[in-house]
């Protein structure tokens, strides 16, 4: 209990120091979307002080208050789920603009990053116990896939696979001429195929990597004196490779694919900018082009809380699946 009161503490302390980085770094930023604002309202007429005003208490920009009172106002909100009001997407409030696009890039990078941990894996520990086959010489070509810079491999995917043989479309997330949004089968049908190449980009970028890693710790792992011991007893093949060598050699995979969930939406922006896909990356992006601090700031929010959850579940998730953790707990 002890060990877990320390681990819910140290992460309290991580948020509370993350929300602060979160607050300041967006103001340290060149523009201002106060400025923003009325240089889009002034295209329309005149722009009074007052209505400046207006524009700076809504978005949370007063001049008059200090800024330490701005940053009690801000932890304020966050507690109260009120992230402001968007620029980019103006009048939409953010926890809307968030709302919309964070399922679209948790359904495509989640499953994607699941896909290929789970395929990497398994070919790594095929890898690893029968070295020399060739599984084990399918490593080099599939970690040299990961070497290539990711939009590269996208940009050929699209060219090849969505322009040349028109496998797929060229961009967006679903059909809009013929489906709307809805738990309906060709609503989700046409997300399946308009994900489906964005999706197989991340699977090929890296399942070579997973597959390195546990190929490499598979062969580590058979070494060990007790993969011998349970040898020597007869035990069957299978069990020694699943329940002796793979439990042990997947524990540092299982770390990485648990930081790789919480950097899902952080590692989107590349994918939704190639593709034209409607995510929280696209969003962000806008966010950044238009200064818009406060959907900034309740994307970075969602990206600390994903990240700071990942590493708290693997590490729970360790005193589960490895006995030594739980006994110095």
């Amino acid at each position: 209990m002890r060990f877990l009161w320390q681990k819910f503490g140290f992460y309290l302390v991580a948020l509370w120091a993350a929300l602060t980085l979160n607050f300041f770094l967006p103001r340290w930023m060149p523009g201002n979307p106060v400025d923003i604002m009325v240089s889009k309202l002034a295209q329309r007429g005149e722009v009074t002080p007052a209505t400046r005003h207006a524009i700076e208490l809504l978005l949370g920009m007063d001049s008059s208050v200090p800024l330490w009172q701005q940053y009690i106002d801000y932890l304020q909100q966050i507690f109260r789920g009120d992230l402001g009001v968007s620029v980019a997407y103006f009048p939409t409030p953010v926890v809307d603009v968030i709302g919309q696009t964070l399922p679209w890039t948790v359904a495509l990078v989640g499953l994607s990053t699941l896909i290929s941990f789970v395929i990497g894996v398994g070919l790594g520990m095929l890898a690893g116990w029968k070295r020399g086959s060739w599984i084990d010489n399918m490593v080099p070509s599939l970690t040299l896939l990961q070497s290539i810079p990711y939009f590269w491999l996208a940009l050929v995917l699209l060219f090849l696979l969505g322009s040349v043989w028109q496998v797929f479309p060229l961009n967006g997330g679903y059909d809009i001429y013929t489906t709307s949004p809805g738990w309906t089968w060709d609503f989700v049908s046409s997300v399946i195929y308009y994900g489906t190449l964005p999706a197989l980009t991340i699977v090929i970028s890296s399942v070579g990597g997973w597959m390195l890693g546990m190929r490499n710790m598979m062969v580590s792992t058979l070494s060990e004196d007790y993969i011998l011991t349970a040898e020597a007893k007869g035990l069957r093949p299978s069990r020694i490779r699943l329940t002796y060598a793979a439990r042990n050699a997947v524990l540092p995979s299982v770390a990485g694919f648990a930081i790789s969930l919480g950097f899902v939406v952080a590692g989107s922006v590349v994918t939704e900018s190639v593709f034209s896909y409607p995510g929280i990356g696209s969003a962000l992006l806008s966010s950044v082009n238009n200064a818009d601090y406060a959907l900034m700031q309740g994307i970075f929010l969602v990206i600390t809380l994903s990240v700071l959850g990942a590493n708290l579940l693997v590490d729970l998730l360790y005193t589960v699946i490895d006995p030594r953790t739980r006994a110095r707990a």
